[in-house]
């Protein structure tokens, strides 16, 4: 990042070379197993990347909130007059709720002059949104002396996409984003909220991310869906142990799905989310044992498990995880993401990571007829100003 030269952008954009604007980031994230248990407020286990969301803000004597992208030509000017809605579908709405977030809780906001920079792949499933989300809710907390501490800062990013944006996720995103610490990824329980830091030590391997390059929508997918046939279990098995989530299950309890769930698509969804958190909690064992081929072992049984039981993966996911394992090299590959596109997260042997990509993306091209985009991301730490 050319932090000169973006500077120079935002003085393009909004004039008045006098007054200089702050500069913040904010990470984009892979979660490295645990899928769509978030939600069902079991165990995941993130990272934050260095790809992210970098904001330059400064405040302004007039009543409006000014938004604008160097990614493409979609600027807003929008009057401080009160809580926002919901523009429709543009990126605005990520910070316009986090903005309202902040309202509801008496801090005064002023005028703002915003400009983003993003290198986080919109749409492929590296959280871009809760990348935008953090960063705006550090800037504001900082700006305006709000004194929230980082939880206070991911519960409001979630509440915004949750209530203004319309998705409903789960906390892990904006939680990764907010906690991330570098060379560590973050085993997070979903549920009470509390997390331990894992040091993430590859020795001869890296993680590499390959990006499907097939664009997806949250809201327009079946994720919504999946979280509702979730709840549909949590209903069904009631009669057997009063639960409030599927992660209050123990994977020694699957068997007892067949007797409680007659509808095998709803079997199935809750069997994956209960198989998935007893893989990472064996995931984060095997870790520190430093034993990263069963890591990968477990990486792969994920993917296998959110194709065959919960069904939100699709051909080009799959094609990038069973193609890239008969590979030389791969320990694990699986998607990451709420699926339906998005990426996938691999961790291969340094000395084969480029015949790795090379030949993926020609059998992936083959197959789907599209090029898939590779990064050799490093683990970075959370949201957080960079410089005045």
């Amino acid at each position: 990042m050319d932090t000169n030269n973006f500077t120079e952008q935002f003085y393009e954009k909004y004039g008045n070379r006098n007054s200089r604007p702050v500069l913040f980031f904010s990470p984009g994230r892979v979660n490295l197993i645990g899928e769509h248990t978030d939600y069902n407020a079991g165990y995941v286990f993130p990272c934050a990347l260095n790809y992210g969301t970098y904001l330059l803000v400064r405040k302004i004597d007039e009543k409006l909130l000014r938004f604008s992208t160097v990614n493409f030509n979609d600027d807003a000017v929008t009057p401080l007059n009160g809580l926002f809605t919901n523009t429709g579908k543009k990126w605005i709405n990520y910070p316009l709720g986090v903005i309202n977030e902040f309202q509801k809780k008496d801090v005064k906001i002023t005028g703002l002059e915003m400009l983003y920079y993003g290198d986080v792949p919109n749409g492929a499933g590296l959280s871009s949104s809760a990348s935008i989300e953090m960063v705006t809710a550090v800037a504001l907390n900082d700006f305006f002396n709000a004194g929230f501490g980082t939880l206070d800062l991911v519960k409001m990013s979630q509440k915004a996409e949750n209530e203004f944006v319309g998705m409903n996720c789960g906390i892990m995103d904006q939680f990764a984003v907010g906690f991330g610490k570098k060379d560590n990824a973050i085993f997070l329980n979903c549920d009470t909220l509390s997390y331990e830091n894992v040091p993430i030590i590859l020795n001869d391997n890296i993680l590499i991310i390959t990006n499907t390059n097939k664009r997806r929508g949250l809201t327009d997918s079946k994720y919504n869906e999946r979280r509702s046939e979730c709840e549909r279990a949590v209903e069904l098995l009631q009669p057997y142990k009063a639960i409030k989530n599927l992660s209050e299950l123990g994977t020694n309890e699957i068997a007892i799905l067949d007797k409680y769930i007659s509808d095998q698509v709803v079997r199935r969804r809750a069997k994956h989310v209960i198989s998935e958190n007893g893989r990472v909690l064996e995931a984060i064992d095997v870790l520190k044992k430093n034993n990263i081929t069963r890591f990968g072992e477990l990486m792969n049984q994920s993917h296998d498990s959110l194709k065959n039981d919960y069904e939100v993966t699709g051909l080009e996911l799959d094609t990038l995880v069973y193609e890239g394992r008969k590979l030389p090299g791969v320990i694990g590959t699986r998607m990451t993401g709420a699926g339906f596109g998005g990426c996938t997260i691999s961790i291969v042997k340094k000395s084969e990571s480029a015949k790795f990509m090379t030949e993926l993306a020609i059998s992936y091209n083959n197959i789907t007829g599209l090029k898939p985009e590779f990064y050799m991301p490093e683990i970075s730490d959370g949201a957080h100003r960079i410089e005045s």
